[in-house]
């Protein structure tokens, strides 16, 4: 246990963009301390002493990582594929881990880090940060209250608009095979010859990375199992192509999802629709997750959070004026008693509470991971809930390229059907 005063030396592994900014943010806080890298361009190690001192420890084997005792927790910010490997050998060798989305490459490796974290008894974290956003724990409390009223549909989208939103990332031009650690790169993937793009635009490829689904769509599950207490759908299927970004990658940058939640303690049974675009015609990305319920909706962005009720209707069905006088008057006394005037708390669509905050998730989500390290506070985002979001986006990838509907048991985390 640590010490208000006591100093959380950390490593990270995997320092390529996201690894770097997740660097920056956890070293913000106070009694922080990056003390070592691991990276496979020796671009980035040279940078991070850059950043951090020349006496920073950097190294392409992350085993040297892990075997150091003055490192007490790693950022594992690999690509895809590696992150079970790493995140199973560092809590392993008594680290505390926070691992970025998706936690898993594939369904299977879940099981794995599940039990090494339970082993272990370090704090793993998956670093999808709408987990603490502001905006999804102030949903989650009008959710609670029954604000929108019963629950029948969410749609959830995320929009991008440029090359980088793409992951058409920079290939530095000293890229080559000494600069670059290819072999050790490929991991457990398929051996072929050095290729800069897959090695630096290892998102574009399904034998790194997860696309769309692992990339975007778990936040946007992280965000909807947040507000609603949701364990996970169980009927998935999925749809899209390469419609604008079709060279050098073999996945999709249009997708489209629809998902199947069953009823549970938490919320009735509800759809989901989700969809990711590479090319909107939009200039800045959009991004929103919107819950539509019997008495209104709730739609969260990255800092707004807006709530609106379903007026009263004002007025009956008129298509009893076909019918008898008698029977007129009957289903018209029937309709106002059913119908009251609109109480003080009715807030008709133009009257929108909106909840504003300058709040940075990114942040927030790092130090609720070393207060959990600090503190002893329960983690927020373990390996279950890890693998929850995780499966039922990478099931996406398993319905587009196999064109079929996919099964999943949100309680047993198995694959079913």
């Amino acid at each position: 246990m640590f010490g208000p005063n006591d100093n959380i030396q950390i490593a990270i592994i995997g320092a390529g963009g996201m690894g770097q900014g997740d660097t920056h943010l956890a070293t913000s806080l106070p009694g922080v301390k990056c003390v070592a890298a691991c990276d496979l361009y020796t671009g980035r190690l040279e940078h991070m002493q850059e950043v951090y001192g020349k006496d920073l420890f950097t190294t392409r084997d992350y085993k040297e990582i892990l075997n150091r005792k003055d490192i007490d927790s790693v950022i594992i910010a690999t690509p895809d594929h590696w992150h079970a490997r790493i995140s199973i050998d560092a809590l392993n060798a008594g680290k505390h881990v926070y691992c970025e989305k998706p936690m898993v490459h594939a369904i299977e490796e879940g099981a794995g880090i599940i039990e090494a974290q339970t082993n272990s008894g370090k704090v793993f974290q998956v670093g999808s940060q709408y987990r603490s956003s502001l905006m999804y724990l102030k949903a989650r409390e009008l959710y609670q209250q029954n604000a929108i009223g019963k629950l029948n549909m969410v749609e959830a989208w995320l929009d991008r608009n440029t090359a980088m939103g793409a992951w058409e990332y920079t290939v530095p031009p000293d890229a080559n095979p000494t600069t670059c650690d290819w072999d050790r790169f490929l991991g457990s993937a398929p051996k072929r010859p050095f290729d800069a793009v897959r090695f630096f635009r290892w998102r574009n490829f399904i034998d790194y990375g997860t696309g769309v689904a692992g990339d975007l769509f778990v936040h946007l599950l992280t965000g909807l199992h947040t507000v609603t207490g949701s364990l996970g759908p169980n009927r998935i299927y999925a749809t899209g192509g390469l419609r604008y970004w079709t060279h050098d990658r073999d996945v999709p940058d249009v997708m489209l999802a629809t998902m199947d939640y069953p009823e549970s303690d938490a919320h009735p049974a509800f759809n989901l629709i989700l969809r990711v675009n590479f090319k909107s015609s939009l200039a800045e990305e959009s991004f929103g997750v919107r819950f539509v319920g019997s008495d209104g909706a709730m739609t969260a962005s990255f800092t707004d959070l807006t709530l609106s009720k379903t007026p009263r209707e004002d007025e009956m069905d008129y298509s009893i004026s076909s019918f008898a006088e008698k029977t007129q008057k009957e289903i018209e006394a029937a309709w106002h008693t059913s119908h009251p005037p609109a109480g003080i708390d009715t807030i008709k669509p133009e009257d929108k509470q909106v909840f504003a905050t300058a709040n940075n998730p990114h942040l927030d989500h790092h130090r609720n991971f070393y207060k959990s390290i600090r503190e002893g506070q329960p983690m927020i985002e373990d390996a279950t809930f890890g693998l929850r979001a995780a499966a039922p986006a990478l099931l996406t990838n398993e319905s587009y390229f196999k064109k079929k509907i996919c099964h999943w048991d949100p309680v047993k985390l198995t694959v079913t059907g």
